[in-house]
């Protein structure tokens, strides 16, 4: 009995990179059962109907083998478990964004501290920043004046991140590059997100002992039904 034909997922492009049941070509395949049970080298025409009398598929699993081994399996659970390892490994992986943070040699107070938040909220959020001394004219002459920037900006955010790259001169401009700290951003944010439901809670108690009050303090109103 053949395997019953399973309705197609056209929500997205099957992608198929082992050839089964009818797609092996070759006469001869080295089978194996689908208990990994080695049942040797046999006729294709003998392998598929194996798999078929247990209504499982005929999978090339070593095509460059010879003869190339073939497994008895359910490939569309095969398929399945593969599509979800490699979701679990990309939900797993790191992604590591740059951003990137420009000043001036001369900047003032004022921009400096707008400068610096951006800075504290992008490592916050995980992502390298990359920051720029951009030089001109005679300012080229006093690149210590940027370097001695770039040293006080990464003391102000050194609970937050290091410096990964140093600076150093790049043309008419300076760049250093800081990292986040191992444990910034989640701790973080469960941190602030423990304190917002805090002062929520706290805020909800004193608006209801306000109400309370409030009642029995005032008369109530008299309930209106009108009539459309």
């Amino acid at each position: 009995m053949r395997p019953r034909r399973r309705p197609e997922d056209r929500t997205r492009p099957v992608v198929q990179q082992d050839r089964i049941n009818e797609q092996i070509r070759v006469p001869r395949v080295r089978l194996v059962g689908e208990d990994g049970e080695q049942i040797g080298i046999t006729d294709t025409k003998e392998a598929l109907e194996h798999a078929y009398a247990r209504n499982l598929d005929l999978v090339e699993v070593a095509a460059q083998a010879d003869p190339p081994v073939a497994r008895v399996m359910d490939y569309s659970k095969y398929r399945y478990e593969q599509e979800q390892r490699a979701k679990q490994a990309r939900k797993h992986q790191l992604q590591i964004q740059i951003k990137e943070i420009k000043l001036r040699p001369k900047i003032g107070i004022h921009d400096y501290e707008t400068k610096k938040g951006h800075v504290v909220r992008f490592l916050g959020q995980r992502a390298k920043v990359k920051v720029t001394i951009m030089f001109r004219g005679r300012e080229t002459l006093h690149p210590d004046r940027g370097r001695d920037l770039l040293t006080r900006l990464a003391e102000d955010v050194k609970e937050l991140g290091s410096i990964e790259q140093q600076p150093i001169l790049d043309g008419r401009n300076m760049v250093m590059v800081l990292a986040p700290l191992k444990n910034v951003g989640v701790r973080t944010d469960a941190k602030n997100e423990d304190v917002t439901r805090r002062q929520e809670a706290l805020q909800g108690d004193r608006d209801g002992e306000a109400s309370a009050a409030a009642r029995d303090e005032e008369p109530q109103p008299r309930e209106e039904v009108v009539e459309a």
